[in-house]
């Protein structure tokens, strides 16, 4: 199973409602492991987040006047992505034999769209979930 990122507002009854991904857009969020893995990392944590963790206990729901502070944590983990990538092989524990740069770059295109999901959030004043 793979994670995925989407964005929403809340409906005029106070539910959450799913917008479309765009066409030139990914929801892939990374792989179900990585709830743990990557974002619920001890390295993940070391930086302050406080977002991306919640996955490694459930989903996590950014609501809408969050936006802006998830945008600087996600911003965060882009400067430190390449300690992340190395804490993370680190503590692998074989299960996913990856090399170094693969990982980065999967790191890196699933962060992109997280990040862009959290600038279209903004654009639409609503939330995104990770899930």
């Amino acid at each position: 199973m793979s994670l995925s990122v989407d964005v929403f507002v809340i409906g005029p009854d106070g539910t959450r409602e799913l917008l479309d991904v765009p066409p030139d857009a990914s929801d892939l969020a990374g792989f179900e492991s990585w709830r743990r893995t990557v974002w619920g990392a001890p390295a993940v944590r070391s930086l302050g987040a406080r977002f991306l963790p919640r996955l490694a206990d459930g989903d996590c729901v950014v609501q809408p006047h969050e936006v802006a502070e998830f945008a600087a944590e996600c911003a965060l983990l882009r400067e430190h992505q390449e300690r992340v990538v190395r804490a993370v092989l680190e503590a692998d524990d074989g299960e996913r034999p990856k090399a170094y740069e693969e990982l980065l770059h999967v790191f890196g295109r699933r962060l992109d769209n997280i990040i862009d999901a959290a600038r279209r959030a903004r654009e639409a004043g609503g939330g995104v979930i990770v899930w």
